[in-house]
């Protein structure tokens, strides 16, 4: 899969994500840029699975060297590989600690545009405070069991969004 042909922007708040690990999977993908290819990269314990689509933006990179991460909601789940049209409503900002170093390790959100179910959704206020709560919850969770710490800061709306996307956007040479 060449990253480098996928253009993240299709419009102010449009961008195009591909899809890692599908919602209710215990399996945890991720993108090997070495291989270009989306690889099986550990497994959750039982009862624990990704609570959205989770992907990336192509042509990001952040503060940890990976594409910047998205949830996407969506009616279905979608394959991991799957380049998904979607509609940026927002960002959960977020530090997360490994071995004494922080850095900000942010999700942004992001509506399927293909979504029937989810249309209605703009901006993070639109959604169930339960459901952003047991968001939260979930990465707390997951990073937890990689000896990480992860501390949600904030949920922000689509400009601050953008603009912490442009400013993790890898420029071409």
């Amino acid at each position: 899969m060449r990253l480098d042909l996928i253009p993240p922007m299709l419009g102010k708040s449009d961008l195009r994500v591909v899809i890692e690990t599908p919602k209710g999977c215990r399996n945890k993908y991720a993108y090997d840029p070495e291989l270009e290819a989306i690889c099986l990269r550990k497994l959750l314990p039982e009862g624990m699975v990704f609570p959205c689509d989770f992907g990336f933006i192509p042509q990001t990179s952040g503060e940890d060297g990976a594409p910047l991460d998205v949830l996407v909601l969506m009616d279905e789940s979608a394959w991991p590989g799957c380049v998904v049209g979607c509609r940026l409503i927002g960002v959960m900002e977020a530090q997360q600690t490994e071995g004494g170093e922080r850095r900000r390790n942010d999700r942004f959100i992001a509506v399927a545009q293909a979504s029937l179910n989810f249309q209605h959704i703009r901006r993070p206020e639109d959604l169930p405070a339960r459901f952003v709560e047991q968001i939260e919850a979930f990465f707390v969770s997951y990073n937890k069991l990689e000896g990480k710490r992860f501390k949600p800061l904030r949920i922000s709306g689509t400009g601050p969004a953008l603009k912490l996307i442009e400013a993790r956007r890898i420029k071409a040479d």
